[in-house]
């Protein structure tokens, strides 16, 4: 059921994508707003209360609902994991804007290419410096779309994905998704519409999602390793993921580069692009031809994944 669930929900997210700020991102936002401005008494306390209602409930509320319908009707069921999972994966959320910019970059349209990126990041496109020539602009600008877009992957797909095959029914995905934008929007403050930083109150919301994080990361880096250049993803991993101040994002983006032979910017995948910034990666400057090598990667692994989770299917039915 869990196979066929992730199929047929990246399909349709393929076919149909999700308005994803509109029925996913704006209503998290709402809840997020709500219990901040009821629990936020500044203390770390009211942000871990704020996080098990918002993260645990709902996850909770879908777990018992998905066992409640298979009571009626295993067919009910599945179509609640299908419902949720395409509420809560998919590459549409970002796949349209990295499209875009490696369009832009092969004709050769580089304010374009920083326009797109720049609203990818949902802040104004960084200047690039003003005495660099037009191919640096161009491999800085993809190296910040592939290390959004491996991240992205991660966030959005692969940790989804983890999460929802470890726990019962769709609460896996729904505590992914939740506790994912909880991390941004209450700990690291970012997406925030006033930019506040909630100190304390974040805290425990960047703390749980780590915990959470752990074994996707891991996942999704060995995942990039087998698909890619095995050697040197788990070099750049062993080696280079320390470099990003968030672990996670470190450990994706070590291996995914190394995985594809291109040098990334560790902190492109946040929302700003800092200045004399050690790269992770081993090969080549990054241009559109490893954008689109950065999308066979990412595939591939989605493939690679959805095989493990067929075999994992057969050898149950061999042992019952």
């Amino acid at each position: 059921m869990s196979l066929l669930s992730l199929v047929v929900a990246l399909l349709l997210e393929q076919l149909r994508p999700l308005p994803y700020r509109r029925f996913v991102r704006e209503p998290l936002q709402a809840l997020a707003d709500f219990l901040e401005a009821r629990l936020n008494g500044g203390a770390r306390q009211h942000g871990t209360l704020a996080w098990l209602l918002a993260v645990l409930v709902p996850a909770l509320l879908a777990g018992l609902v998905f066992y409640a319908l298979h009571a009626l009707s295993p067919l009910l069921a599945w179509l609640w994991n299908v419902g949720v999972l395409y509420l809560t994966l998919g590459f549409r959320q970002f796949s349209h804007y990295f499209t875009d910019i490696q369009l832009a970059l092969r004709m050769g349209d580089l304010p374009h290419a920083r326009q797109l990126l720049g609203e990818w990041r949902g802040s104004p496109a960084d200047d690039c410096k003003a005495d660099v020539n037009a191919d640096e602009n161009s491999h800085e600008i993809a190296r910040a779309a592939i290390s959004m877009a491996l991240v992205a992957s991660h966030r959005h797909v692969f940790g989804v994905l983890v999460c929802f095959v470890l726990l019962p029914g769709p609460s896996g995905a729904v505590l992914y998704r939740i506790a994912d934008f909880l991390a941004d929007y209450w700990g690291r403050s970012l997406g925030r519409h006033d930019g506040a930083s909630l100190g304390a109150f974040g805290a425990f919301a960047a703390r749980a999602f780590a915990v959470i994080n752990w074994l996707p990361v891991r996942a999704t880096a060995a995942g990039f390793a087998i698909v890619g250049n095995f050697e040197d993803a788990v070099y750049c991993w062993r080696t280079q993921a320390d470099k990003e101040s968030d672990a996670g994002i470190g450990i994706v983006l070590a291996s995914g580069a190394g995985a594809l032979g291109v040098r990334l910017v560790p902190s492109a995948a946040p929302n700003e692009v800092a200045e004399d910034i050690v790269e992770v990666g081993a090969g080549e400057d990054a241009d559109a031809d490893h954008m689109q090598s950065a999308v066979g990667l990412v595939w591939r692994a989605l493939l690679l994944s959805l095989l493990l989770l067929l075999l994992l299917g057969f050898a149950g039915l061999a042992g019952a």
